[in-house]
């Protein structure tokens, strides 16, 4: 499987590129936003995710490894395929699309095409533990607050990473931390967090 495509780019569309590795084009689908960094003879590196079908291959580009993590992420909801998941990621960055889901905005979500009500609840509802998992990767780790450590730092960077201020964000884990104690696991605590942003926000 193809994982990644570093060439030039040889061409680009509204909705595809092709990028010539070493004299080979690949045909490489993309959001808008991925497809906006790439000019007509640029060096470029792309992360890619290879679906293979039996009436074809399809290659989605990415131009980093989050955009294609919530690509993988969003293909896990039924009614969502390769089409669909790029109008969403063309719509909203990763930033807001995990916004989006945290707060259960289906208006927000709703702005791709193709993402009628219906699916945009399903969204909501269906990713909203897997999108506190995506914000509490390994890159949200450091830059915790003095005195909040452990999992409650790591909640605290993972509300950062989905748009909180850090000063609300370390307050909303510090309740966190008193009602579901110092033992509570990150994703338990950045649950408990959101749902007290909600009721401030």
């Amino acid at each position: 499987m193809i994982a990644r495509l570093k060439g030039l780019v040889d061409s680009a569309g509204a909705d595809s590129a092709v990028i010539d590795v070493g004299g080979v084009g690949y045909l490489i689908f993309g959001s808008s936003r991925t497809l906006g960094h790439l000019a007509v003879g640029q060096a470029i590196a792309l992360f890619v995710e290879t679906h293979v079908r039996e009436d074809h291959i399809h290659l989605y580009g990415f131009i980093d490894a989050a955009e294609r993590d919530w690509f993988r992420l969003l293909l896990t909801v039924q009614g969502v395929g390769g089409k669909v998941a790029l109008a969403i990621l063309s719509a909203l960055s990763t930033d807001e699309l995990a916004r989006a889901i945290a707060a259960g905005d289906k208006t927000a979500l709703s702005r791709a095409n193709g993402v009628g009500a219906k699916l945009a609840a399903r969204l909501a509802i269906e990713l909203k533990d897997k999108a506190v998992g995506i914000a509490i990767g390994p890159a949200t780790t450091s830059a915790a607050p003095v005195g909040v450590v452990g999992s409650a730092g790591e909640a605290v960077s993972a509300l950062v990473n989905l748009g909180y201020r850090r000063a609300e964000a370390e307050d909303a884990i510090l309740k966190a931390v008193a009602n579901a104690g110092e033992g509570a696991d990150a994703k338990a605590l950045v649950r408990y967090g959101l749902r007290q942003l909600g009721r401030v926000s």
